[in-house]
């Protein structure tokens, strides 16, 4: 098994996730921190995941916001039937990844299947995949089906990676490794046990109900402060001189912090009691004030470092260009 610093060694300007990384995260099935036990994965609590993948940030961002989202995304085998959710994670291997967008259709047939066809963008982790997970919008015969409210009906789909095309089209500056590409799915027919909505559960747990803006959240949340804390270690290499003593004390305070908002939730929901919207708000609101402040510190440091954290071959370009390539998602992205 290779040690945190090897893996930050192996991870060093490359374009996708070594093979033998790949296979140490399904031996440890990090991709199903959240899968529930009866299925094979790991079940974690919501603290315990958040500190999962707040470590492997640390080691390198790519590989912490793939384990994220591919670990978000296969969060669905709650949504999932049990016989099928329980067929597809005997495989521990099992990988679920795409795209949030809607980028396609799904019509109806007559047998109660669904035809997919359609292009979707942004899909993290896509060599590594063994099904890609997609919305579209339901048809019959070309017509968009509407549900009661006279809104198109919407539903999620699974499909194996064999059935679609990925578009290897990532050109960010950053986050080059997390094999965040497009795919597009041409006249593919899907069962209807392969489909769900991401708020309808088959599963009876606390984390099931916890609502979705959180976990987005702080899922993503201790990413950037991994990256950060990462980003410190290697500034330090450069300068030796510089005080970061604040810096790394916000980042440790803040994941405490984190950490109680967890503990928090949880307990909430144990509890049988609602998460009411200011609690959301409020994680919300901390969690962008916290990735401003810390996007400010770290330009602040950067810009101290000198022309040696401009190679593009040094540790600290890659953590700087994959912080601030993942700053870009929506979740946290400052709208004009």
């Amino acid at each position: 098994m290779l040690i945190p610093q090897e893996i930050r060694i192996k991870m060093q300007q490359i374009s996708e996730v070594p093979a033998e990384i790949i296979d140490q995260i399904h031996q440890e099935r990090l991709l199903q921190i959240w899968v529930p036990k009866i299925y094979g994965g790991l079940g974690l609590r919501l603290n315990q995941g958040l500190k999962l993948l707040f470590n492997w940030s640390k080691i390198d961002g790519s590989l912490g916001w793939m384990l994220t989202l591919c670990s978000g995304a296969n969060f669905f085998s709650r949504n999932l039937k049990p016989p099928i959710a329980g067929k597809l994670f005997s495989d521990h291997k099992t990988c679920f990844g795409g795209s949030g967008m809607i980028g396609g259709t799904a019509e109806k047939q007559s047998d109660g299947t669904f035809l997919i066809n359609g292009l979707w963008h942004f899909a993290t982790g896509a060599p590594h995949l063994s099904h890609f997970t997609l919305n579209a919008k339901l048809t019959d015969n070309e017509i968009p089906l509407l549900d009661e409210s006279g809104n198109e009906m919407i539903r999620s789909f699974i499909i194996s990676k064999n059935q679609a095309v990925i578009i290897p089209n990532w050109k960010s500056m950053g986050m080059r490794a997390t094999g965040t590409y497009s795919f597009k799915v041409e006249n593919v027919k899907v069962s209807e046990n392969y489909s769900f909505v991401y708020d309808e559960f088959f599963t009876d747990d606390v984390l099931d109900k916890i609502p979705f803006r959180i976990f987005a959240d702080l899922t993503l949340l201790v990413n950037y402060l991994g990256m950060a804390s990462h980003f410190a270690e290697e500034a330090i290499q450069i300068r030796p001189h510089l005080n970061l003593d604040l810096f790394n004390k916000q980042i440790e305070d803040s994941m405490e912090k984190i950490i109680q908002f967890a503990d928090e939730i949880e307990s909430l929901l144990y509890n049988s009691k609602l998460i009411i919207s200011e609690k959301q708000s409020e994680i919300h609101d901390y969690s962008s004030a916290l990735v401003a402040s810390l996007s400010h510190q770290i330009l602040d440091v950067y810009f101290q470092l000198g022309i040696k954290a401009t190679q593009t071959d040094s540790a600290v370009y890659q953590v700087f260009c994959d912080y601030f390539t993942a700053t870009q998602h929506a979740n946290f992205r400052r709208e004009m």
